[in-house]
């Protein structure tokens, strides 16, 4: 089996799984209703397997078995929609596509078998790559969110505090000022009455 054909096979998976997701999952009802929606999807997919025989039947088992996974997978992200969860998305189809890919190698032989489970598996190895670099990217992406708004939260707060300083000191220096203005103008009171004698200087 090519790439190419291994890439066409995820493709045909990646559609057919498709065609069992139910949309966003918007209520715990909801999600039992697609839960036992897929359930039933499998139940009739293996049945119609029961009609093959040999490595067809295999092949549709697998089939029906890595649809099934896809979907509960997909459901759970369209539920609890989260990083780890959209990985499992990617495990799931990567575990299903090469499971089907390597049922299929079952229909040869000797060395053209050989390069057939080599290319599945190589295939396999490539999809959970990605799904790791997708998931440390988005933890990567997480943090650094997180450390800027704790930077942003931090500066906040300097500026507040720093303004909150700057009011507790503008009004003390405003305090001092008014003090320094009302013992100026008791000096300057005072003085004038230094100018009168009798009651008038005592009042």
């Amino acid at each position: 089996m090519t790439p190419l054909h291994i890439s066409a096979l995820a493709a045909a998976l990646g559609l057919a799984i498709r065609a069992t997701a139910f949309g966003a999952v918007a209520t715990k009802s909801e999600y039992k209703a697609s839960k036992d929606q897929i359930a039933a999807k499998y139940k009739s997919d293996k049945a119609a397997c029961n009609g093959m025989s040999g490595n067809a039947k295999d092949i549709c088992v697998e089939e029906a078995k890595g649809n099934e996974k896809v979907a509960n997978a997909e459901l759970e992200a369209d539920y609890k929609p989260t990083d780890k969860s959209r990985y499992d998305v990617r495990v799931a189809k990567a575990d299903a596509t090469y499971a089907v890919a390597k049922e299929k190698c079952d229909d040869l032989a000797g060395n053209a078998k050989d390069v057939c489970v080599k290319e599945a598996k190589a295939a396999h190895v490539a999809a959970m790559a990605d799904a790791k670099v997708a998931i440390k990217t988005a933890e990567v992406n997480a943090t650094a969110q997180e450390k800027k708004v704790d930077a942003n939260a931090t500066a906040q707060e300097k500026k507040i505090d720093a303004t909150a300083t700057a009011r507790e000191k503008t009004a003390d220096i405003k305090k001092d000022a008014a003090a320094d203005k009302r013992n100026a103008d008791f000096a300057v009171a005072k003085e004038k009455c230094d100018a009168l004698s009798g009651d008038a200087k005592a009042n």
